[in-house]
């Protein structure tokens, strides 16, 4: 791999060296930890920095017949990193061994591609370089100016507090995300509505939340997340929903029936909440978890078990409408899990603008099992042909390692071979306004669109 990886004419080679390559990076979801850029931490090994907590490589390491002593076992940092890189030459044209060799050449100068073979020496290497660097040096290098991390409304964020005070240049903002207050049909839902507060009603919920909210708010949250399997939409009335609160914890089993009802009571209630307080929402749907039972039993959730589910986007209709009928509709953007909704969920963002507000409902970035080549080809360019593709935010990381910012490289590469391709083509003339689009999905609409350039 070299520098025009990705980039298969002059026009993408252009665009990117002279305009995406150059911009900063707005991560604006992604699940790193708060608590280690307060501490800014550093690893010990390449292992901890690359293979912890990280699903996207264990499913590999399983699928290609690694035991799971070392993925999520016992073993030894470096046993762990040593089964990873047997796996790697398998990975023809997955994103990981691209990711990887990014990580590899930006942070740590190694151009060796990582194999049985090279191993040792990059551990060597990688853990020499490690003593010294530090997770904000990481996000430092990679020119990342705000990161909004991923936080439950009963968080005290004291590490952003902590972030802020230390006059660290990025930002780390909170992001509010309510998952568990929403679910009602999983398991915990009572004891974290009781860790939530004194709550014996709906509109108790409501302000509850309401007011952590706005404590969020205060510590600079500008994004909310809310993630689900679908998104519900059923008629209700709020004595249904206190019925169906009251029974949930009161230990009575929920039908699908009364769950949506309270779901789409609650999804209204804090959308309101959003629209009013000028918080972006994002969703994300389409995902069927933990469908290994046994591997959910031994080692639990968020851990390579879950799937692309069916099509999960219907209830966005209702939902949207409802928002936009009562003026309370915020800035959205709404991902699905399922690539077969790109075409689909475009089509609905578009019937969803906002008057002075540039795609105030739109899709997100190719997400999790999508964020391939392929995948982020086909969301570029079924946005391009279903919306326009200049207003979109672009992409993030959505990731739990601070060495995933080579993500936006990947995405930028992408993005430049696409449009460039259409240069090439003669189906778009290039003019003074296409480094400026660039600029604009990389860096500049995004920055717009969560107010972080105020």
């Amino acid at each position: 791999m070299n520098e025009n990886m990705l980039l298969t004419n002059e026009a993408a080679r252009h665009l990117y060296f002279d305009f995406a390559s150059k911009m900063p990076i707005i991560d604006y979801h992604c699940h790193i930890s708060p608590a280690e850029i307060a501490e800014d931490k550093r690893f010990d090994n390449i292992a901890q920095a690359w293979l912890g907590g990280d699903h996207y490589k264990w499913r590999q390491m399983r699928v290609c017949g690694v035991d799971e002593r070392y993925i999520t076992g016992d073993a030894s940092d470096k046993e762990k990193f040593l089964a990873f890189a047997e796996i790697m030459p398998r990975l023809i044209g997955n994103p990981i061994y691209t990711w990887c060799a990014l990580e590899l050449k930006r942070f740590f100068g190694i151009d060796e591609p990582l194999s049985p073979e090279t191993a040792e020496d990059i551990w060597t290497k990688t853990g020499e370089i490690l003593k010294t660097l530090s997770v904000r040096q990481m996000i430092t290098m990679s020119g990342v100016k705000a990161i909004c991390t991923t936080d439950d409304p009963t968080d005290s964020l004291e590490y952003h507090r902590i972030i802020r005070s230390s006059g660290f240049e990025t930002k780390v903002l909170p992001a509010f995300r309510p998952d568990k207050a929403i679910a009602i049909d999983k398991a915990g839902f009572t004891d974290y509505i009781k860790k939530l507060g004194n709550i014996s009603s709906f509109a108790d919920l409501v302000s509850t939340l309401t007011a952590r909210l706005d404590f969020f708010i205060e510590n600079g949250c500008v994004a909310a997340d809310c993630g689900m399997d679908y998104v519900p939409f059923a008629e209700y009335t709020e004595d249904e929903c206190d019925a169906i609160l009251r029974d949930a914890l009161n230990g009575k089993a929920v039908t699908k029936e009364q769950g949506d009802k309270y779901k789409t009571a609650l999804l209204i209630a804090l959308c309101s909440a959003f629209s009013e307080r000028h918080i972006v929402c994002e969703i994300h749907c389409g995902v069927t978890r933990n469908i290994n039972s046994r591997m959910f039993a031994s080692i639990g959730a968020d851990t390579g078990f879950d799937v692309i589910g069916a099509s999960s986007i219907v209830g966005i209709i209702p939902l949207l409408n409802k928002l936009d009928s009562m003026g309370k509709l915020p800035k959205t953007i709404i991902y699905s899990l399922d690539p077969r909704d790109n075409e689909r969920l475009l089509s609905i963002c578009g019937a969803f603008t906002g008057k002075g507000t540039m795609a105030k409902v739109q899709q997100g970035s190719a997400w999790w099992f999508s964020d391939t080549r392929r995948g982020m080809e086909n969301q570029i360019k079924a946005y391009s042909e279903f919306s326009a593709l200049g207003t979109f935010v672009g992409m993030l990381t959505d990731s739990r390692s601070f060495l995933s910012y080579t993500r936006h490289e990947y995405f930028r590469r992408v993005l430049c071979n696409y449009i460039g391709t259409l240069i090439e083509n003669g189906e778009y003339v290039e003019d003074t306004h296409t480094g400026e689009m660039i600029a604009d999905i990389c860096y500049n609409n995004a920055e717009k669109f969560f107010g972080l350039d105020k």
